[in-house]
């Protein structure tokens, strides 16, 4: 009889660390995050938003109505743009200097993905072709 209070403890433990994704009305995403899609993409509505808790850290999944996917903290800073198919990505939404190098070394290509982690960024082009460059846009490698 012991045990059984240990295994509650343990379950509780396991079912409240894991993921907890809800989807929310679009006026809980941060003020930030707001104004990234008014000033990036002014002619999309926001079809949804999906608050995920993982353990310590709070991040919203913000899908357009013209299926471009989004992703941001919990302060509202964007760190990930995905178009559908080989669209286009803004130009805007891509930092200057990484925006620069694609389009002097890939000319016939458009970004359709964009995405920044703690150290580096990385862009997919329309060739399927990943690069990635380091936070202040200095380019470090192609990733097939």
């Amino acid at each position: 009889m012991k045990a059984l209070p240990i295994y509650f403890v343990m379950i509780l433990l396991a079912v409240t660390g894991c993921d907890n994704e809800k989807v929310v009305n679009e006026t809980n995403l941060p003020a930030q995050a707001t104004e990234f899609i008014e000033a990036h993409f002014p002619d999309a509505g926001i079809a949804r938003v999906v608050r995920d808790r993982d353990d310590l850290l709070t991040s919203y999944d913000v899908i357009l109505d013209n299926q471009v996917e989004l992703e941001f903290d919990r302060q509202g800073e964007c760190y990930s743009v995905d178009a559908p198919g080989n669209e286009r990505i803004p130009d805007s939404v891509v930092p200057l200097k990484v925006l620069e190098y694609v389009q002097d070394n890939y000319p016939d290509e458009v970004i359709t993905e964009w995405e920044k982690s703690k150290t580096t960024q990385e862009v997919k082009l329309s060739n399927r072709k990943e690069l990635v460059f380091n936070l202040s846009g200095t380019f470090l490698r192609i990733d097939d």
